[in-house]
């Protein structure tokens, strides 16, 4: 049931004018304006349902198909098409850092290698047939203007018509839009400056050096594959986390799976903000999962510096941070391998491990530089891989923090009947994973029929939304 029915929100369905024959029947007679606003006002060319999820990202097609599971009526929005951002915001050669036993959408079929790693096309591919697998209705290349409270529901304007429903879910995912730092104001006006998300491949790029600014999993893919493509690159790194692909004989994400880390919850870490804007481990799916590092960069001839302080003219200065950041990155690594390590000693999986406690070489790099001109060292590109903030604003209620950011329990807002989905550690580590999103999706789900504005007969049963629980030792490594 993914789609507007009769009585969804209390009413007939849809509304018999289109908003074609509107706007002829206004230019026919010279309709005043007044009168044109009073229609849109009072949702006469409104659609009606249930619930509209706006997204159709791995969060949104997994809510439909826990609506449909509940016959709830619903619609989902899209502004391009299924998987659009995996589509036109991720670069051509991009395969999946975890491997597709954690790649695999709730109801969903397995991946046919589930060691193996997706590359994102083949995951755009997975995305459409769940979709067709559940009967879900996508409404394509549908921008959502503004989301607004309307009666005892919401009105949904969109550049394809309007809506109305009970309940929205905002399924627009956690890597909105790149968050460039302020550095980037001061950068000369010649330097050609990218967004990792509109990063494709070495063949777009002008002639010349390029600087990636950021040394998360995105900084560091990108400037291996520049680099193996022979152009000259300068990583500016910061905080990171360097990450082993394989542990005692296993995938990282086998021991993390095991230690518990996936299932942690965030009323279990001590700083929920800071989990928030954790980076993600410095690891590629390629050639059957690899992990990258600062060290194996370097090694390929990536000049790695400190933290972007700035460009003077035409030099870019860089902060003394990097040692202490590797320091600290190593830190963080070891305390997860120790973790391993304590619970083969203690599990049944210790028949996995190799001979005694893997010795992992430490980070050894060159010096790095204080300072660098871009004009002779010839970089004509930079590459901001600096983090994703989101962004809402069609979504006209009291939701949205100075930051720009909704506020929420587990996903659901203080405005009753709406509801956000997709977001980083938004009640477990793994929320915003592909395979994590499910466990959040059936939450949402069961919260908006029990507790939202959908008013079914079960309405007497208690809201799902679990207790407080105090901070847990868990080591952060990321």
């Amino acid at each position: 049931m993914d789609d507007e029915g009769a009585g969804a929100f209390g009413g007939t369905g849809v509304a018999r004018v289109d908003s074609r024959t509107l706007r002829g029947v206004l230019t026919r007679f010279r309709c005043s304006s007044g009168v044109a606003k009073l229609l849109r006002m009072t949702g006469a060319r409104a659609r009606k349902t249930n619930t509209i999820v706006i997204g159709a990202g791995q969060a949104g097609l997994t809510l439909s198909r826990e609506l449909s599971r509940r016959s709830v009526a619903h619609a989902v929005l899209e502004r391009g098409r299924i998987g659009e951002r995996w589509r036109s915001e991720r670069w051509e050669s991009l395969t999946l850092l975890t491997p597709n036993w954690l790649n695999r959408l709730s109801g969903g079929e397995a991946h046919a290698d589930a060691e193996g790693f997706l590359h994102r096309r083949d995951f755009v591919d997975y995305l459409q047939n769940y979709a067709a697998s559940a009967g879900t209705r996508v409404r394509e290349s549908v921008e959502v203007l503004a989301v607004e409270r309307h009666r005892d529901g919401f009105h949904v304007r969109t550049d394809s018509g309007n809506w109305r429903a009970r309940n929205v879910v905002v399924a627009t995912g956690d890597t909105d839009v790149i968050s460039r730092p302020p550095q980037a104001m001061a950068a000369p006006p010649w330097l050609v400056q990218l967004d990792a998300n509109r990063y494709r491949s070495a063949g777009q790029l002008s002639a010349g050096g390029v600087l990636v600014v950021g040394a998360g999993a995105s900084g560091q893919q990108i400037a291996s594959e520049l680099r193996h493509a022979g152009q000259r690159v300068v990583i500016a790194t910061g905080t990171h986390a360097r990450m082993v692909r394989r542990y005692q004989g296993k995938d990282i994400w086998y021991w993390l799976d095991r230690l518990g880390d996936l299932e942690q919850t965030i009323d279990e870490v001590p700083d929920a903000d800071a989990a928030r804007r954790a980076v993600s481990l410095g690891l590629s799916g390629r050639n059957g999962g690899e992990e990258i590092g600062l060290d194996r960069l370097s090694a390929l001839g990536v000049t790695i510096a400190g933290r972007l302080e700035g460009c003077d003219g035409t030099a870019a200065r860089f902060s003394d941070n990097l040692e202490v950041d590797v320091a600290d990155s190593e830190l963080r690594m070891h305390r997860l391998l120790d973790r391993v390590d304590a619970y083969l000693d203690t599990h049944s999986d210790a028949e996995l491990a190799g001979p005694g406690r893997e010795a992992i070489a430490p980070v050894a790099l060159p010096a790095p530089p204080s300072s660098l001109d871009l004009v002779s060292e010839r970089i004509a590109t930079v590459i901001w891989a600096t983090g994703y903030r989101r962004t809402y604003p069609w979504l006209h209620l009291p939701v949205v923090d100075c930051a720009g950011e909704i506020q929420h329990r587990y996903g659901v807002t203080a405005v009753p009947g709406l509801y956000v989905l997709g977001l980083r550690f938004q009640r477990r580590r793994a929320s915003h994973f592909i395979g994590g999103v499910g466990a959040d999706a059936a939450f949402l789900a069961e919260h908006l029929t029990t507790c939202g504005q959908h008013r079914p007969s079960t309405a007497s049963r208690p809201c799902p939304v679990a207790p407080r629980v105090a901070p847990k030792a868990f080591a952060a490594y990321a």
